[in-house]
């Protein structure tokens, strides 16, 4: 029972104090239990892996432990943050670290009790390692590999592609050292408790800051803007000039489509930076309840505008990738 204690509390602990770090709610409980799920069908496919490269391949363990399982484990715990980056499910480095974390606590708690009960030795010292070591460690390369590629992601968004290759090189690289025993097990269990802390702090800082800038800066531009379309004064502004220009090239029914769009996307903006306010301050904002049809008409405008009208908008876009995610975000406050 001590052993058992040790070996699958400390992961879970760490995971629930990072989620009571995120200020602003960004990560609902029922993304994390995603996450849990994802981590620990993960660790059965790694751990299928592994199991047959050693008895039907007859690769070397050395090679399995040192080199296979670091990069195939990173790889099969990192496809899910691949995804919710690639289609903006994660807007800050918090809501990316804390279901980067909580993939790597299914992975690490699944991969526990398989060595429970595969190895019969009963040292507390093993299973401080597995529980406060590996574990914690599982936890901490996915979430080093959220944050790198998040960052980058922000940085580059039309180069995507090349945002994951840095973090999960680190992951990997982390994780096959550690693999290679370099310290002693005890020395590599108190690195990892003392880096993985320092790390996650400075990440969730940087990204408190982001996001208060985003919403402070961010809300009172979207407030203003909405109130400028509002009055006859917008047809001297540079949107309104720019609108009167696409007209002598576009339909005119497009154009309004198109002035819908902005104020539409304006509006939902300062609805979901509204609710991060609340949230931050402790309220539970109840979400518009014509979400739905805004969205909807959203889409509509989209298809009505066409992808040739969308391009030409693109120079008044005021909306921008994080954006995108506060849709989903408004849209999970829902379920």
């Amino acid at each position: 029972m001590v052993n058992t204690l040790i070996a699958l509390v400390p992961v879970v602990v760490f995971l629930a104090a990072l989620s009571l770090m995120d200020t602003f709610r960004l990560v609902r409980p029922n993304a994390i239990a995603r996450a849990l799920v994802y981590g620990a069908l993960a660790a059965g496919v790694s751990l299928w892996l592994n199991e047959w490269l050693l008895h039907v391949g007859h690769v070397p363990n050395w090679i399995v432990r040192r080199w296979v399982a670091p990069a195939a484990e990173e790889t099969a715990k990192a496809a899910l943050i691949v995804a919710l980056v690639a289609t903006a499910r994660v807007g800050f480095l918090v809501d990316a670290a804390v279901q980067a974390f909580a993939i790597g606590t299914g992975f690490a708690l699944v991969e526990n009790v398989w060595y429970l009960q595969s190895i019969n030795d009963t040292s507390v010292a093993l299973w401080v390692v597995r529980g406060c070591g590996t574990a914690v460690l599982q936890g901490a390369t996915t979430t080093i590999f959220a944050i790198v590629s998040k960052s980058l992601a922000d940085r580059r968004p039309h180069r995507l592609g090349s945002a994951f290759l840095p973090g999960w090189a680190a992951a990997v690289v982390i994780h096959s050292a550690f693999n290679h025993r370099l310290l002693p097990p005890i020395a590599e269990t108190l690195l990892v408790l003392i880096a993985l802390p320092l790390l996650v702090v400075a990440a969730f800082e940087r990204s408190e800051r982001a996001t208060r800038e985003w919403i402070g800066a961010g809300l009172d531009l979207d407030v203003e803007l909405i109130e400028l379309m509002k009055s006859p004064d917008f047809a001297f502004t540079r949107f309104g000039r720019y609108l009167q220009e696409l007209r002598a090239r576009m339909p005119g029914p497009v154009v309004a489509d198109m002035f819908c769009l902005l104020r539409l996307e304006l509006e939902i903006s300062v609805q979901a930076k509204a609710l991060l306010i609340a949230r931050e301050a402790g309220l539970d904002l109840p979400v518009s309840a014509d979400l739905d049809a805004s969205l909807a008409e959203r889409r509509y405008l989209q298809d009505s505008i066409g992808k040739v009208g969308l391009m030409a908008l693109k120079p008044l876009q005021v909306t921008s990738r994080r954006d995108t995610w506060h849709r989903h975000l408004l849209r999970a406050r829902r379920v």
